[in-house]
């Protein structure tokens, strides 16, 4: 059984608020990568715009006045005393206009690339908006920050729907689908039909669960299971006597063994079969006797089939006119069975053995969950 929390609404809300966070985080650095993007594309617009003036893009200032720029003398751009040649220097006012813009576009050896491209107020406002970048610009294309993004945020949606989904719901004990493989096998023997009526409810497909739902009630599912004072032994109890009498109608090997648990459940057929559909054996001085069975009374069919109607033959057990093909006729007929079945039943038990059998496929049936916290130590 799986184990939930004690508040589960307060872990979800607390999941949600970490993946808004988380979310905010990634806004946070897909702004900080826009904005280094936009800073360096302003930065190559500038520097292609000075380049087109003839004006490189960096240059640091002579060391002595009145030096050359390397690569030949600026028209206008020799410095004297610090200051820019101007009046009837070489180059004129023309000279002193390409030293202002040099001058805007270099602010001395130690400038960092590209300062000086926006204006103070632009760059306060570009700060005050977008904030400072602290992320390289690995110049990653914008679909591939964006596919990024959503498997992000579809891992993150995912984990969230795992989490908020409830777990595997109320399952049968283990040891129920080991006993249902060895009710298949059981069945294979095709003389577990009632003689000579040849009533097979006990392993027919859509009603076979009551072989299991026995097991489960009187055994636990424990194919060594011995019952004090009754002398019920296997994972069908029944006595080694009477299994040894049926066993011979099965063609089985003898002794038979209750604690095989393919012979238990083959005896336990049969006598199922023979208890709905009555039987016939041998009386004293080799007369045959008819033993009626469940079926043989109008007023069970009534219950079972909704008909209290019968069909009889000389030397055959009364039998319904109709199938017992509803599931609460079903369930009636197996709660009669469970009552001659286990000695000493109540109609409490027997009515627990037909609720456990009507919700075969649904084991998270309230009832069939309360019924099994009340059944002693199931075999694993």
């Amino acid at each position: 059984m799986k184990t939930h929390s004690d508040n589960p609404a307060r872990s979800a809300v607390e999941r949600l608020k970490d993946l808004e966070r988380k979310k905010a985080e990634l806004e946070r650095n897909i702004l900080d990568t826009r904005a280094a993007l936009d800073r360096r594309r302003a930065q190559a617009r500038r520097a292609r715009a000075l380049a087109d003036n003839g004006v490189p893009a960096r240059r640091s200032a002579p060391a002595d006045a009145g030096a050359d720029y390397t690569g030949g003398e600026h028209p206008g751009a020799r410095y004297a005393g610090g200051d820019y040649a101007g009046g009837d220097g070489a180059g004129g006012d023309g000279a002193d206009d390409a030293a202002r813009t040099l001058d805007a576009a270099s602010t001395g050896s130690d400038a960092a690339p590209g300062a000086g491209l926006y204006p103070p107020d632009e760059r306060t406002a570009i700060l005050i908006n977008r904030g400072r970048s602290t992320v390289p610009d690995r110049h990653l294309p914008r679909w591939i920050k964006a596919a990024v993004l959503v498997a992000i945020l579809l891992v993150l949606l995912i984990s969230l729907i795992a989490m908020l989904l409830p777990g595997p719901g109320p399952a049968w004990p283990a040891s129920v689908a080991k006993v249902q493989g060895e009710v298949a096998k059981a069945c294979l023997n095709p003389d577990v039909r009632s003689e000579p009526g040849q009533v097979n409810f006990a392993c027919a497909k859509a009603t076979r669960p009551i072989l299991w739902v026995f097991a489960l009630m009187t055994s636990g599912n424990d194919p060594g299971f011995a019952q004090a004072g009754t002398g019920r032994m296997g994972l069908e109890p029944i006595s080694p006597a009477q299994g040894n009498v049926v066993a011979w109608s099965l063609n089985l090997h003898h002794p038979y063994k209750p604690s095989n648990p393919i012979d238990s459940l083959e005896v336990a057929a049969r006598a199922i079969n023979n208890i709905i559909g009555g039987g016939t054996s041998i009386g004293a001085y080799g007369s045959v006797v008819v033993v009626p069975g469940l079926e043989s009374n109008p007023a069970n069919c009534l219950r079972y089939t909704g008909s209290s109607r019968v069909t009889s033959r000389k030397g055959f057990p009364s039998l319904c006119a109709l199938p017992v093909s509803s599931q609460a006729g079903q369930a009636a007929l197996v709660a009669d069975v469970y009552q001659k079945w286990a000695s000493g039943a109540t109609p409490r038990l027997a009515q627990n053995a037909a609720t456990l059998f009507e919700n075969a496929r649904n084991p998270g049936n309230p009832q069939v969950q309360a019924i099994l916290k009340q059944l002693p130590h199931i075999a694993g």
